[in-house]
């Protein structure tokens, strides 16, 4: 099935709730091929220009689900999001840039996917439309299962809040693929809040909120000023933000001190820390 609207699809997902709808397919197509997943039928979502652009929308930007990550890397979309465009930029190769969408990362949720902690450190809500309608929906809410997809719903858009003010993505990747995140790090600085958002992403199911770091942080920023912070309180920062999101490494760890779950937890703290302050100074700039 391949509708042209947006209200078509919903349609045709009511008619045939057993199908999967695709856009770019580069998720689907992985899991099909893995032997994880044998869909009974495909809604073809592609041909939906709506889902396909962006807009500004009351100070925010409304991003259509169809949205390319290739989209999102162009300058014109990085002037005003670019820690999303940082993020789209290194989510593969081009092949997978030119298919992937933001609306299949956020509903594949892959833990590793790279728009997604971003997506939670700029509060990001997303907009659900479904048989009875449209919602809105907080992004972490909808990761965390707290405010989870219903039957016969799509991801329609992602309403992003432009900050105009300084934003970082960064991220370390692992011995599974050049693209792949182990870590990775989104950082806003939020002028009119007076306030820090930070977002782990790749170390936990769904992106993690270090709020305590956040908010001790915040308050060593001289926002009057030209918002300069002491180099060791930016190092604390990361350490801050790597405790509260990687677990204490085990005491004991019986496959010895190079290749074991102690020493793995140490080197992730250590990964988390570094990409945390790195963001931190490049945001403060």
């Amino acid at each position: 099935m391949l509708p042209a609207s947006l209200d078509e699809a919903v349609t045709a997902l009511a008619a045939s709730p057993a199908a999967v709808p695709v856009a770019g397919g580069t998720d689907l197509m992985g899991a099909v091929n893995a032997g994880l997943l044998r869909p009974m039928a495909l809604i073809g979502l592609g041909r939906i220009n709506e889902l396909r652009g962006w807009q500004y929308q009351d100070g925010t930007a409304q991003l259509g689900a169809g949205l390319t990550h290739a989209r999102m890397g162009r300058p014109d979309f990085a002037a005003l999001m670019p820690a999303l465009a940082e993020a789209a930029r290194s989510a593969g190769p081009p092949q997978v840039r030119n298919a992937g969408t933001l609306g299949g990362n956020i509903v594949t949720a892959d833990p590793a996917g790279d728009t997604l902690p971003v997506l939670a450190a700029l509060e990001a809500t997303v907009t659900l439309v479904g048989p009875e309608g449209g919602r809105e929906v907080p992004v972490s809410h909808l990761l965390t299962g707290l405010d989870p997809m219903r039957g016969g719903e799509l991801l329609g858009y992602v309403r992003v809040p432009l900050l105009h003010a300084p934003q970082v993505f960064l991220k370390a990747t692992g011995r599974t693929g050049p693209s792949r995140a182990a870590a990775s790090v989104a950082l806003v600085l939020d002028p009119a809040r007076r306030a820090v958002r930070c977002a782990v992403g790749a170390v936990a199911p769904v992106p993690l909120r270090p709020l305590e770091a956040e908010q001790w942080v915040s308050g060593c920023i001289d926002w009057d000023g030209d918002r300069a912070i002491d180099p060791a309180a930016a190092a604390a920062f990361g350490e801050y933000v790597a405790a509260a999101c990687v677990p204490e490494p085990p005491q004991a760890d019986p496959e010895g001190l190079e290749g074991g779950p102690a020493a793995a937890a140490v080197r992730l703290r250590r990964t988390v820390s570094v990409l945390a302050r790195r963001a931190l100074g490049r945001a403060l700039k």
